[in-house]
């Protein structure tokens, strides 16, 4: 591991607890595998925060930043984010590519990681196809999205960029369409400790970076044992997987 993988491992607890709760469970479908370094993609992966460090040889695949809407949400590849990609030891490649319109080899990739993407994709269906297409036989696949029996896109609230926040029972019926097995949970105690964890960590504002830091401590202890709370939690989890 590098400096930088080696030092934001060491932070994960006191980043917002999506985070750590995405790397347990990456971690953990990666040491399932029996694989001693997987093929993993990274769908609209970005910094691929959650596969820092990870035992896997990591692809990232994502759209340019073009438009201002994606400058204001941070979404996009930029070439700051290529240059700090430099950091890190597991990635193996980044792929300028519209998913729902892949042409990546068929069964390719042990696992595809998809955290806080498909409810972008106007496309659902065909981003999971292709999605379950370049997985190998037995491979797996990893979602999270905001939870929609909790969380509605509207104001005050409303993401511009969002076009759909899925049911839990949604969720599970579109990925059942395209893989063999899929469990779908609820995760991540919503309330003021998690927006105050939400905060732009920085060193120019360390006042109010040690209060986000805190708040993102309390957030992970909050969000323990919440897989069948649909009522005030922020995410759905689904790990799904194809036939080997």
């Amino acid at each position: 591991m590098t400096p930088y993988e080696l030092l934001f491992s060491a932070s994960i607890p006191f980043l917002p607890a999506l985070y750590g709760r995405a790397r347990r469970d990456i971690r953990r479908l990666i040491v399932e595998s029996g694989l001693s370094r997987p093929c993993v993609l990274d769908v609209g992966g970005r910094k691929s925060p959650y596969t820092v460090g990870l035992p896997a040889d990591v692809t990232i695949l994502d759209m340019p930043r073009e438009s201002e809407l994606q400058e204001q949400l941070d979404l996009g590849l930029t070439n700051n984010t290529l240059r700090h990609l430099r950091h890190r030891s597991n990635i193996g490649a980044v792929i300028l590519q519209d998913m729902t319109r892949s042409n990546l080899p068929s069964a390719s990739y042990d696992g595809v990681i998809c955290v806080e993407v498909i409810e972008h994709v106007v496309a659902d269906d065909a981003f999971v196809r292709q999605i379950a297409r370049v997985l190998k036989p037995g491979g797996w696949a990893y979602f999270t999205t905001p939870n929609g029996d909790y969380i509605r896109n509207a104001p005050p609230d409303y993401n511009p960029d969002h076009v759909k926040h899925f049911r839990r029972q949604e969720l599970h019926d579109l990925l059942a369409l395209h893989f063999d097995a899929v469990d779908v949970r609820w995760g991540i105690k919503t309330g003021k400790y998690r927006y105050l964890g939400l905060r732009t960590l920085t060193p120019r504002h360390p006042l109010s970076t040690a209060q986000a830091m805190a708040g993102n401590v309390i957030s992970g202890w909050e969000s323990r044992g919440l897989d069948e709370q649909p009522q005030r939690t922020a995410h759905l989890l689904a790990m799904a997987r194809k036939r080997a």
